[in-house]
């Protein structure tokens, strides 16, 4: 008897819902078509924000040292990958901070409050991850990439374009990465091969190595406080 209380009250209540209408019309005023090309920017800027977070951020080293440590553990899916993502997501959100925060006071909310043109406000949001990614970039990569578009010698850092400087700032993560990931892996690999050598002095050579290595892999990681380590070393590593 209540729901159907409820139900009768709900049917006679009035309800204030957003409506958007959608549809084409033709116009001869050139300012209703620049605003429907902003829209359709905007939207198309909305479904890239993924790849842009991606490799524009820190999160493109994170990641990959994230998956190597866990390869290196030879845990298989121990983090899980949702884990490994969203750890690497709050820690890019962590390092970046200071670039948002700039992003926020000199472009955002000078946008919102009718101070600066739309132009301006993504020219000034620019700015801050293009300070982040030279300062991250190697000088050999940004020089090839300069050379592969066979621009003149920028003198400055502004005469950088965006699509230029991009790629070159991931080659240079994904260098520093696997750099990351090699010394990461010496450690492990040593017990990988005692083990495989214990085995094999013992005659135990149908048990794989990695059964008998595993224990003590995760013991040492724990002991060290591995996780405090790795953390630690991936966030000053974009000092």
């Amino acid at each position: 008897m209540l729901g159907l209380s409820l139900a009768g009250l709900a049917a006679h209540a009035q309800v204030t819902l957003p409506s958007v209408n959608l549809g084409f019309k033709s116009t001869n005023n050139p300012q209703e078509i620049v605003s429907a090309l902003k829209i359709i920017m905007i939207l198309t800027v909305l479904t890239l924000a993924p790849a842009i977070l991606i490799m524009m951020t820190a999160f493109t080293r994170i990641i990959i040292v994230l998956s190597f440590v866990r390869q290196a553990l030879g845990t298989q899916n121990m983090p899980p990958n949702q884990l490994l993502v969203g750890l690497a997501l709050f820690l890019t959100m962590f390092i970046m901070a200071p670039f948002f925060s700039r992003m926020n006071e000199d472009a955002l909310q000078p946008f919102l409050n009718n101070q600066i043109s739309q132009e301006v406000a993504a020219e000034r949001a620019l700015a801050p991850i293009r300070v982040f990614m030279f300062n991250q970039t190697r000088a050999s990569d940004l020089e090839l990439f300069v050379r592969l578009s066979k621009m003149q010698q920028p003198r400055t850092r502004a005469d950088v374009p965006s699509t230029v400087l991009i790629p070159a700032f991931v080659l240079s993560e994904l260098k520093t990465a696997f750099q990351i990931g090699f010394i990461i892996y010496l450690p492990f690999l040593v017990i990988d091969m005692a083990a495989a050598s214990v085995l094999m002095a013992m005659g135990m050579m149908m048990l794989p190595p990695v059964v008998i290595s595993l224990p003590f892999k995760i013991m040492i990681f724990v002991l060290v406080d591995g996780w405090t380590l790795l953390v630690g070393s991936l966030v000053k590593s974009f000092g």
